[in-house]
């Protein structure tokens, strides 16, 4: 019994104040939701003020504590007003989830430079900013953990999304980068890989034929569920994994371990 209940406490968030970026929908959300569910105060960001309200709602009612306000990626200044909020009214940030995210499929030579840099932007230098802005306090008090959100794409090529694949690449090696910068200061910096889930950010894709490809590749046969991304987020940013970080951990139905299955 008492191994057990050690073993529990790995994976308990109480007293940790955890911050979302893209926390509002999608697997930022279900992230928020499940940080919060295993015992962290949450605050959940995005750029949309009602969903922000909605959220946490949902994060009070685990009892927990949480702030309101909306920020961008795309604005630092935006950023640092959370994470001095946070710092004010709930005393430090010891968890940082990056979740903001875009796509846009085109073929490549019909891709205009504005869509590039919007979606490199808010991918990978979206993440570079809350990376920085948050990893502040981190550094200071010489804790902290940061969670990326890699991809599918951050190993494979996929068709038509050349901006977004190329983004996701530069997340996993921005995700070892710091890693490596911070790990003496005691920040781990680690990465949640997921599969194929069903978000606004895909749906209209996963309805297609491009979508029953996905579901011949994915061994489990199924595209995942939110709420199986939650695990991964809890551990990584647990005591569960102290001696963890550089890492992707990949949570995709087994994907990317995946030859041939028929």
């Amino acid at each position: 019994m008492k191994r057990e209940r050690m073993s529990c406490s790995l994976f308990d968030l109480s007293g940790r104040v955890a911050v979302v970026v893209g926390g509002t929908s999608g697997i930022g959300k279900a992230m928020a939701l499940g940080i919060a569910a295993a015992g962290a105060d949450v605050v959940a960001t995005g750029r949309r003020d009602t969903l922000v309200t909605q959220v946490a709602q949902e994060i009070e009612a685990y009892g927990r504590r949480t702030i309101r306000q909306t920020c961008d990626v795309a604005d630092a200044e935006s950023l640092a007003a959370v994470r001095d909020r946070c710092l004010g009214e709930l005393g430090r940030v010891d968890i940082l989830i990056c979740a903001a995210g875009v796509t846009l499929r085109t073929p490549t030579l019909e891709m205009t430079d504005g869509d590039w840099q919007r979606i490199i932007d808010t991918n990978l230098t979206g993440t570079l900013r809350a990376c920085r802005v948050f990893a502040e306090p981190m550094l200071m008090q010489g804790d902290g953990r940061i969670v990326t959100i890699a991809s599918l794409s951050s190993f494979l090529g996929f068709y038509e999304v050349a901006a977004y694949t190329a983004s996701k690449s530069a997340v996993a090696g921005l995700t070892r980068a710091l890693a490596v910068e911070w790990a003496p200061r005691g920040v781990r910096v680690n990465a949640v890989v997921p599969g194929v889930f069903a978000t606004d950010l895909n749906r209209e894709l996963l309805d297609s034929p491009r979508g029953q490809e996905l579901i011949v590749r994915t061994p489990m046969k199924r595209f995942g569920r939110l709420d199986e991304l939650v695990g991964a987020a809890v551990f990584l940013a647990s005591d569960a994994s102290n001696f963890v970080t550089g890492q992707h951990v990949v949570v995709d139905g087994g994907f990317l371990a995946s030859g041939v299955n028929q």
